[in-house]
């Protein structure tokens, strides 16, 4: 079994915003006519994606504790750093932008920074782009954000993405995965 975490906060407040781009692309996964299991600080649920039996998680602790719901979720299904692919926002990136890495560094984003404290770096992790702060701007004003209208369909064509994207991971492995939808 994998499992496959996006990153994000709870609430409605945080719906559609930058920070929640993880949570955004694991419901991409997400069978609409299933109801999410409230379970280990998470929501959960079950799922096949491209033949492989896989386990999607919201973690519900807010991002910067992050790894302890994926620590948890870990312990109980069994899950070894290599079947776990997480999804983030990422500031560095630009509106639309994807990269897959197959383990490295949180790069200053707080939810991958605390799974890695509890889990290691040895995951893989696709970012998605949500774009600079602009200037002016607080850094955790701006992650807490909706997206505004023109950046929008940009960032929903990378959200779309997602099931393609999983499927050749499992399919093709890690290095094709990060050769076809790394760059513009």
């Amino acid at each position: 079994m994998y499992l496959i975490v996006g990153l994000g906060n709870p609430g409605n407040q945080y719906e559609n915003t930058h920070h929640n781009a993880g949570f955004m692309a694991v419901e991409m996964l997400a069978d609409p006519g299933k109801s999410w299991k409230s379970e280990y600080k998470a929501l959960t649920q079950k799922v096949t994606v491209g033949g492989e039996e896989v386990l999607l998680a919201k973690p519900q602790t807010y991002m910067n504790l992050s790894g302890e719901a994926v620590q948890a979720l870990m312990t109980w299904y069994k899950v070894k750093p290599s079947q776990l692919l997480v999804f983030s926002d990422d500031i560095n990136l630009d509106v639309g932008r994807i990269r897959v890495r197959a383990n490295g560094s949180h790069g200053g984003q707080n939810g991958l920074r605390n799974i890695i404290e509890h889990v290691g770096d040895q995951f893989a992790r696709v970012r998605f782009g949500v774009g600079k702060c602009p200037p002016k701007w607080d850094l955790s004003n701006w992650v807490l954000a909706k997206f505004p209208p023109e950046d929008r369909p940009v960032f929903d064509e990378a959200i779309g993405k997602v099931p393609a994207l999983v499927e050749c991971y499992f399919k093709n492995g890690i290095a094709k995965c990060m050769e076809r939808y790394n760059g513009k």
